[in-house]
């Protein structure tokens, strides 16, 4: 029987802190090479000077160490824990609440969150939205992803007839993206969930707006639905930041799990173009 590893709650926060500011203020790699990809594809000039702006925005948030957006997200951790990790000095869940804390106030952060009824902001961009999986291992890996409001605004879940089919799931996505417009600030990443319970279709849903973006599924038939939606999505015809143009969306990443034979979840959860979160292990 190995030995439990323990993981100071000082060390978890400070790794969130470091995450969640690192995550508003550097795009990735993988988001940049793929609208500079769609730069150089897109046919309008409207729409290519739109994706040539979001870049430039990138390059200068990453210099000056600014945020990418005003709209610094509500903060979501997904995070796998080792069981044998033995977290000391306090629990994880309140380790992670104090580094979201951190970072908002010593990142001059937009602090967005606030009470459903009243609408008094917390005034420190807690309580923090965690998805914890007990994984194998002695390590604990945190991903930080600040979640825009108006992308997630667009997002939905919705529980079609069993009978449905692909071809009604993919009719479903592609109005859901339509429905959405510029709302969410295209060129979006559509995340989407099919199967599985209500809560657990929203979950993959954003779970797979973690994979780098365009990367296809390992299922051949996720894949290949992945690369019919993104065509139909890029026909509308909304355009980066919904000026119109070919590139509507960077990416559609799909997880599926089966269901109940009475049930067909599908959720969809779109991702603006500042597709933001960064990840360590501890």
């Amino acid at each position: 029987m190995s030995a439990l590893r323990e993981i100071p709650c000082a060390v978890i926060t400070d790794a969130v802190r470091r995450l969640f500011i690192e995550a508003n203020c550097e795009l990735g790699e993988d988001v940049l090479a793929a609208v500079s990809r769609s730069a150089a594809s897109e046919r309008t000039e409207l729409g290519r000077d739109v994706l040539e702006k979001i870049i430039e925005n990138a390059s200068i948030a990453r210099q000056e160490a600014v945020p990418l957006c005003q709209d610094t997200g509500l903060a979501l951790v997904f995070a796998e824990i080792g069981q044998d990790v033995h977290v000391v000095g306090g629990l994880f869940g309140e380790a992670v609440q104090e580094g979201v804390r951190q970072a908002y106030r010593d990142g001059y952060l937009r602090k967005s969150v606030c009470d459903p009824f009243s609408r008094m902001n917390t005034g420190d961009n807690t309580p923090a939205v965690i998805h914890m999986e007990l994984v194998a291992g002695d390590r604990i890996r945190i991903v930080a992803m600040p979640k825009g409001g108006g992308s997630e605004n667009m997002s939905s879940l919705t529980m079609l007839v069993p009978s449905a089919g692909r071809d009604e799931i993919v009719k479903h996505i592609v109005g859901r993206v339509k429905e959405a417009g510029p709302n969410p600030c295209p060129p979006v990443i559509v995340g989407v969930g099919i199967g599985g319970s209500m809560e657990k279709a929203v979950i993959m849903a954003k779970k797979s707006l973690l994979r780098p973006v365009g990367q296809a599924s390992p299922d051949e038939r996720l894949a290949g639905l992945e690369m019919e939606i993104l065509k139909k999505v890029n026909r509308l015809g909304i355009g980066p930041q919904g000026y119109g143009g070919d590139v509507t969306a960077l990416a559609v990443h799909v997880e599926a799990m089966p269901c109940h034979i009475a049930s067909l979840p599908v959720a969809v959860n779109i991702q603006c173009h500042v597709a933001r979160h960064k990840e360590a292990v501890v």
